[in-house]
């Protein structure tokens, strides 16, 4: 990658802001593209003086896409939503991304889906991944695309609210407890990410996860024993969660939708091989890097320790 110049959609988001990291550790060049650039400002600090670009762009509309790829040799497009419009971010958007990125020239594409992404599946989200594969390997045949598992980091939304929640309550209430996922450390989907922009990796589909896979119950046992807490598991029902979203899904800040709830019938595992040994990387077990931010979870903090 050194002196290639490399335009990542979400450059500021969660996953987005390790992929940006890696990439520059390796000499590239990165064009930061956002609907809101500033929002990325804080990566400047991350790489070396003009090693870094931003960009205004929003993937839902073509001539922004095709301004933040100008010049650029890759491309990864990292944008998704979990509820609204699947439509015009997870297809059309990704539809504009692949498009641009072939007349422009790019020579390598990497598309972030996920894990579930079917045309068939019982929820909008995946059958909206699925359609975004089918659109960009249409307008950009040689398009890597990963499928992550649910991915955990310092900043994600996942880990932390489940032990925001375990911290706070006597009884913490589980959807989907017996439901297997497997989840991977952000860490690690950037290095994949950075790996699959090898022209070798083109064309290529990827599942990729963490090292374990436990039930979403035994997941959120992991984390109150990380913090020293001890409350008791409530397992909700299919019937309860389907009610509770159905009042609740709208809102702002809802804890689930009724998306999500028929998302969480299917386990989030990899069929296969796991596309990190494929592309080289070694998969990170959670209670590897996880104490580093979950200590704030703690009654006190980094003075006290986790129950053995």
């Amino acid at each position: 990658m050194q002196g290639k110049v490399v335009t990542v959609f979400g450059g500021s988001g969660f996953i987005g802001r390790y992929v940006v990291r890696a990439l520059l550790a390796r000499g590239a060049r990165v064009r930061i593209a956002e609907r809101e650039p500033s929002e990325g400002w804080f990566l400047k600090t991350q790489g070396g003086l003009g090693q870094t670009q931003f960009v205004t762009a929003d993937i839902r509309n073509p001539g922004s896409v095709a301004r933040a790829l100008a010049g650029v040799d890759a491309v990864v497009n990292l944008v998704g939503i979990l509820k609204g419009d699947f439509q015009s971010f997870h297809i059309d958007g990704a539809r504009h991304v692949a498009e641009a990125a072939t007349l422009q020239g790019c020579t390598a594409l990497v598309h972030i889906s996920a894990i579930g992404a079917d045309t068939n599946s019982a929820s909008a989200y995946g059958r909206s991944k699925a359609e975004g594969e089918a659109a960009v390997r249409a307008a950009f045949p040689a398009a890597t695309i990963l499928r992550p598992s649910v991915v955990f980091g310092r900043e994600d939304n996942f880990v932390n609210k489940f032990a925001s929640m375990i911290s706070m309550l006597p009884v913490v209430p589980v959807i989907g407890g017996s439901v297997k996922l497997q989840p991977v450390f952000v860490g690690d989907v950037a290095n994949a990410i950075v790996a699959a922009l090898d022209e070798a990796q083109a064309g290529k589909t990827y599942e990729i996860g963490g090292p374990q896979v436990p039930s979403m119950l035994t997941l959120n046992q992991w984390i109150a024993q990380a913090i020293g807490r001890d409350p008791s598991f409530l397992p909700v029902s299919d019937a309860f969660a389907a009610l509770l979203a159905a009042v609740t899904g709208w809102l702002p800040g809802a804890p689930i939708t009724s998306d999500q709830v028929r998302m969480l019938k299917a386990d989030n595992v990899v069929t296969g091989e796991n596309g990190l040994r494929a592309l080289g990387v070694a998969p990170t077990p959670i209670e590897a890097v996880a104490h580093d931010w979950l200590v704030r979870y703690r009654r006190n903090g980094r003075f006290a320790e986790a129950k053995a």
